[in-house]
């Protein structure tokens, strides 16, 4: 296994308990789903909130977001009595010997920082509420210092409060995608633990046993690594999606096939191919919040150019929405027999009046909104994001997503969200795939074609066979493909190669 530090012989004497009872602060995507994994390795756990009406559900083993595996594993363990939840941190902090906080750090509001009220809050309500020897561990993703600055934190309070016991306060990042997000807890594939002392680590390897026996890489380090860590990887990941992105840019203009770009590149072993999907960008609530705090961060540290970089990888993930929808505009251009077309080498942040003239009343259907599959997640969704974009600019939109409409709904309530993807289909003028759920993936395109009025595709994740979808008529566009007017099928009902 690999470790950066290695606990001190005196340390081997030390006892940490043998199954310690474990709280997790926060249960939303990030707790509930600790929640649930640490109670599948066998320990107690009492899941804490301030919600009442998301605890109550919780307590009723029902998950209130999608994660594929989690229902199962929390109606388990809710039933068997490991798994519980309250509102009370104060029945968390005398009961438990190990309290993980996972609760939020969003975006503040106009601003490009993490908004740290919520880990403060819970943080300093542990440090009052302890009342004997306990470790708090952070999982929240904060900037670079939060973790030394709260360590301080609690030991001021606790002093000042003349507490008894040890509170100590350590940082163990997660790396979860969503989708997989009980797979990630339960077979992680490395563990940073950020301490500063070797009963922490002593302890949280007792919670970790389960993976650490199979081989789980072990990572202990200090305080301020733990923290860069987690940005660290959502930086580089959201800077190699943007860096295929921006070659998407040159051969949407100069031609080249985007995807065999990637392949050869990928093939060094120095880049690898994962993350090297050219399409309509990145979203959620990880990448595009962290590199943005993490300018914030550096900024505040006065390393202002460390990480101007970044700054362009958002700009250039932002740019891949505006080429959907000046794409859009340019297809239903050229299918109208060239009402308009976009000024070659740069992509606009709204459509012009003309392009508001194509796309007015025209219907479009939208498949996918959330901003990756296997998740009911629409936060800053590049998918979402375009189909309104769409409809502001007149056009009839019908939204289907195997499980993200109500959460999209929530966010932009006018536009038409449709039950199936034949209700999608049916009458389209254009469709859009923006999200590659596997519904859309193994879509026959023949029966397609009989829903639609214009068989014509933009694929925003590039997973469609164009070959085989032209057989049917279809003029399937790629996002990092030139688009070719003359290229255009035409295709309608009735146009299907193979009839």
């Amino acid at each position: 296994m690999t470790e950066t530090a290695v606990v001190p012989a005196a340390a081997e004497s030390e006892e940490a308990p043998a199954r310690p009872r474990l709280s997790v602060i926060g249960t939303g995507y990030l707790g509930a789903t600790h929640a649930a994994c640490m109670a599948e390795l066998g320990f107690e756990v009492l899941g804490v909130d301030v919600d009442p009406a998301k605890i109550e559900r919780l307590a009723r083993g029902e998950v209130p977001f999608h994660e594929p595996g989690l229902p199962e594993l929390l109606r388990a363990h809710v039933a068997s009595g490991r798994l519980r939840f309250t509102t009370d941190v104060a029945e968390a902090a005398s009961w438990a010997d190990v309290h993980f906080i996972g609760v939020g750090t969003p975006q503040k509001v106009g601003e490009a920082a993490a908004d740290l009220t919520y880990v403060d809050a819970a943080v300093e309500s542990l440090a009052r509420a302890i009342d004997r020897d306990a470790l708090i561990v952070g999982k929240s993703t904060v900037p670079v210092g939060t973790a030394r600055r709260l360590a301080a934190r609690v030991a001021e309070i606790r002093a000042a409060e003349g507490l008894p016991g040890e509170v100590e306060l350590a940082w163990n990042p997660e790396f979860l995608r969503e989708g997989y997000a009980v797979k990630d807890t339960l077979t992680p594939d490395r563990l940073v633990i950020g301490t500063h002392g070797p009963r922490a680590e002593l302890l949280l390897r007792t919670v970790y046993a389960t993976p650490l026996a199979a081989g789980t890489p072990w990572i202990s380090t200090d305080l301020e690594t733990a923290e860069l860590v987690k940005v660290a990887a959502n930086a580089f990941l959201a800077t190699k999606i943007s860096f295929i992105n921006a070659f998407s840019e040159i051969t949407e203009t100069v031609g080249g096939d985007i995807g065999t770009l990637a392949d050869a590149i990928g093939h060094d072993g120095r880049i690898g191919r994962r993350f090297l999907n050219a399409g309509v960008g990145f979203g959620g609530g990880c990448l595009p919040k962290d590199i943005r705090a993490l300018q914030a961060r550096v900024s505040e540290l006065g390393l202002d150019r460390t990480m101007r970089f970044l700054a362009e990888v958002d700009d250039i993930n932002l740019r891949r929405r505006d080429r959907v929808v000046d794409l859009a505009v340019q297809v239903l251009s050229a299918a109208r027999q060239g009402v308009v077309r976009s000024a070659p080498g740069g992509a606009r942040t709204a459509p012009t009046p003309a392009g508001v003239q194509v796309l007015n009343g025209t219907r479009i259907a939208v498949l996918g909104v959330t901003f990756k599959p296997y998740s009911d997640d629409v936060r800053d969704s590049p998918a979402l994001d375009v189909a309104n974009r769409l409809f502001t600019a007149g056009a009839e939109v019908a939204v289907y997503d195997p499980e993200g409409n109500a959460n999209a709904a929530a966010r932009f309530p006018r536009l038409g969200y449709v039950d199936s993807l034949d209700a999608a289909l049916q009458g389209a003028e254009l469709v859009l795939l923006l999200t590659e759920w596997d519904e859309f993936r193994q879509m026959d395109p023949a029966a397609a074609g009989e829903l639609v009025a214009q068989r014509i595709l933009i694929d925003g994740r590039n997973v469609l066979d164009v070959d085989a979808w032209g057989e049917h008529g279809w003029t399937v566009l790629g996002l990092g493909h030139r688009f070719d007017p003359a290229a255009l099928n035409g295709g309608r009902p009735g146009d299907d190669a193979q009839a």
